[in-house]
């Protein structure tokens, strides 16, 4: 895979699928409700420059954390056949501990 490292306060995620599923395995069907996109981060951009030219950086994830995301935030590319998404870190909602 190419390289890819995101810019200002940008991370790069590999989007993550749920399967509609119960937790005894039975496949059910999608609701209308939108939910939240989920994904696992592959890198972190160094962060926002404040109005007085300070770098703040981005502190609250890092690679290998599983994130939810606003649905409609990302900025989708493809990379070697893969689509990844480019996302602003104010747009992560949550992280999975």
């Amino acid at each position: 895979m190419a390289k890819i490292k995101p810019l200002n306060d940008y991370v790069l995620v590999k989007p993550i699928k749920d399967e509609p599923k119960t937790a005894s395995g039975i496949i059910t069907a999608p609701t209308s409700k939108e939910k939240p996109g989920k994904g696992e981060v592959l890198a972190v951009g160094e962060g926002k420059v404040s109005p007085e030219g300070k770098l703040i950086p981005i502190e609250n994830v890092k690679v290998g954390d599983v994130v939810y995301f606003t649905k409609y935030s990302p900025e989708e590319l493809e990379v070697d056949g893969e689509k990844l998404l480019l996302i602003r870190a104010d747009s992560i909602l949550a992280k999975a501990e």
